[in-house]
């Protein structure tokens, strides 16, 4: 995998930032993409005091000449797009009767629709090439319904089987692309469900009153547990799977 170049939306986010990291320790040259040019800075410093092969671009996934702009500057000052790895994504907390339209609005914007013209970018410059691989980060709350999670979950169903149905599409030019599902991650995003310090442990062991199972392995999965899945299905040794969704989630969803 090294020598090729990589585009990783969410850069700046947990699981974004981890996968930045496990790509340019391979030695891939990864395009670093949030909105968040703040937090995105403070990353690229890490990267680049720790010599990885990290540059790192501002731009929106929910605005399609943004997308388009970014990923032209990419190719332009990298080369061509071997791998894309869709990780931006929302939470807006809220029950599927009262939620807001604009958080509904805003989740699908960056959940959905993000990862539709980043992708629909990236794969209209590598089907001449007849070569890439594509993973969209979703959710096992993709497939089970959770509480005040409406807008999100949906968002991260409607990912996932564009994500398949793009692969399907793909697969004669030899582009693959699957998805991977995390469960509950220690993330900005999972600390931002807890009331108080009691939040993690709750999480592990599951609350009865909110339908939610446990986590059977016992604990939060890394966001380096995230990235590691990322690289395999990038990776040759995955080269015969497409349009699959691989949930890393420590049997919390029981291999649902």
């Amino acid at each position: 995998m090294s020598n090729k170049v990589a585009l990783v939306t969410g850069a700046a986010g947990g699981i974004g930032s981890a996968v930045v990291r496990t790509l340019a320790e391979r030695q891939i040259q990864v395009a670093a993409v949030d909105r968040d040019g703040e937090h995105l800075a403070q990353a690229a410093k890490q990267f680049a005091a720790d010599g990885l092969p990290v540059r790192t671009f501002t731009a929106d996934v929910a605005d399609p000449e943004n997308v388009e702009t970014m990923v032209d500057a990419v190719e332009q000052q990298l080369g061509p797009v071997d791998f894309l790895v869709n990780t931006a994504g929302v939470l807006r907390m809220g029950s599927a009767r009262t939620q807001p339209l604009e958080d509904w609005s805003a989740t699908f914007a960056v959940n959905a629709q993000g990862v539709f013209l980043v992708s629909r970018a990236v794969a209209n410059r590598m089907v001449p090439r007849r070569s890439g691989a594509i993973v969209t980060v979703a959710s096992n709350a993709a497939g089970t319904p959770r509480l005040g999670m409406a807008a999100y979950s949906a968002s991260k169903a409607a990912a996932t089987m564009f994500t398949k149905n793009l692969g399907l599409e793909l697969a004669e030019y030899g582009i693959r692309c699957n998805v991977v599902a995390p469960g509950s991650t220690d993330t900005a995003m999972l600390w931002s469900m807890w009331q108080d310090d009691t939040g993690a442990q709750a999480t592990i062991e599951g609350r009865l009153d909110q339908y939610k199972l446990g986590i059977p392995l016992g604990k939060l999965a890394n966001p380096d547990d995230i990235a590691a899945a990322v690289e395999f299905l990038l990776s040759d040794r995955a080269g015969h799977i497409t349009m699959h969704a691989l949930t890393v989630d420590g049997g919390a969803t029981l291999g649902g």
